[in-house]
């Protein structure tokens, strides 16, 4: 049997409608906001006319007011998200609000949905995930975060968290904490819908980091967070998908994100290349066109294959997840490939702009900043490389080949 790479009909049609969208709305947009236009207004401005287009909530079902899209036909629609950072906010599929809503989807009670989910849906309010503490790092079965039941009616919470993204900005907080200590390791923590704001959830700060930072920046992101937790009440029906089920859920959220992710830096990269490209073409050097020059050509072409690589990594996921295939380890493989890629792209961008790409007169320079965390959330290399190169280890030992862990058993 051939294997068919063409892409349904109806999925080009959604990419080509998104890709359209965020040229002609969403990076106007962009460049009115970085001007001085007032954020509300701009962003309030494109969700209206995003949702009069069917645009809104790209992977939630239709009966819950999404798009409906399945997994393939929302990576296409990430890929194409991901060039203006309005992209996702405009059509209300951001991190961390995304993953959360689909937690939320799956494992939320009746009252929950409807108090919790319904308006992360309609846009009127953001949450955040607050799991990651200091002592834990990556390793989340070490959170310290205590959950005691008081009574049949509450949990009071005790403990930090750290870099809870969009904290700052969050009307809703799921958090994470440990209600059985002699459980099994991964069935220790549970996690608890708290609403915002809460004097038991405190923010010490917005960490500071080598992104570029203004005041636009934690408005639409909403910084990174550390958080104090002291004696933070929550009732019992705020518990989402029963005690114990808490790590498990998360690993579920974020390997969504990981792959969110991805997909936005597959479009970032590409804005990037097109941005080289016009640049290049553009310009002439000691007398001859900069485009007519073998290192810039190849230069491009080194991009141009990180490109082609991370689209057919995401794509080969989007199938396996539409036909309900375990995709753990290219989940792992693409995380980490993929944040080396943008950087490796947007980084021969700037090069090729010289003293200008410096400059913040094109988004490259701020992108490159951001990107760097790409390497460190939703897990760091590391732990992802760790993962994989166990499995290539297991795979050996029990078939005398690694070519299932190593991408030789494709499907």
């Amino acid at each position: 049997m051939a294997i068919d790479f063409e892409i349904p009909p109806e999925a080009k049609a959604v990419r080509e409608k998104v890709r359209q969208w965020v040229h002609d709305e969403c990076i106007p947009a962009e460049k009115a906001l970085v001007a001085g236009g007032d954020y509300k207004t701009i962003l309030g401005g494109l969700r209206v006319k995003a949702r009069a287009q069917g645009l809104w909530c790209p992977f939630i079902p239709v009966e819950h007011g999404g798009m409906g899209l399945g997994p393939l036909a929302n990576a296409l629609v990430q890929m194409e998200l991901g060039e203006s950072y309005l992209g996702a906010l405009s059509m209300n599929t951001q991190g961390p609000d995304d993953a959360t809503m689909m937690t939320l989807l799956a494992h939320g009670t009746p009252y929950q949905k409807e108090k919790f989910l319904k308006p992360l849906l309609n846009g009127e309010k953001r949450i955040c995930y607050s799991m990651t503490e200091k002592a834990a790092g990556a390793d989340a079965t070490g959170m310290q975060t205590t959950a005691i039941k008081d009574g049949n009616e509450n949990y009071v919470l005790n403990g930090e968290k750290w870099f809870s993204s969009a904290a700052s900005v969050a009307d809703i907080a799921l958090v994470m904490a440990k209600t059985d200590p002699d459980a099994p390791r991964h069935q220790q923590f549970s996690t608890f819908i708290v609403e915002l704001p809460n004097p038991g959830y405190r923010i010490v700060r917005d960490i500071g980091t080598m992104a570029a930072e203004s005041p636009l920046s934690h408005v639409l992101g909403g910084g990174h967070s550390e958080i104090a937790i002291e004696n933070l009440v929550v009732p019992a029906e705020n518990l989402l998908g029963g005690e114990g089920n808490g790590f498990n859920m998360g690993q579920h959220r974020l390997a969504y994100g990981r792959l969110r992710h991805g997909m936005h830096n597959v479009a970032m990269a590409q804005r990037a290349l097109d941005l080289a490209a016009a640049h290049v073409t553009s310009r002439s050097t000691f007398g001859k066109p900069l485009d007519e020059r073998q290192g810039v050509q190849w230069m491009l072409a080194d991009c141009a294959s990180e490109l082609y690589m991370a689209r057919l990594m995401l794509l080969h996921i989007a199938y396996k997840a539409e036909k309900g295939l375990d995709l753990r380890q290219e989940n792992s493989i693409a995380k980490v490939f993929l944040a080396h890629m943008v950087h490796k792209v947007v980084d021969t961008a700037i090069q090729l702009h010289g003293a200008l790409g410096y400059s913040t007169d094109t988004p490259l320079a701020r992108w490159y900043t951001h990107i760097r965390s790409q390497r460190l959330v939703d897990g760091p290399d590391e732990v992802h490389r760790w993962t994989v190169g166990r499995n290539v280890i297991k795979a050996f030992k029990a078939h005398g080949t690694t070519a299932s862990a190593a991408g030789g058993d494709l499907i």
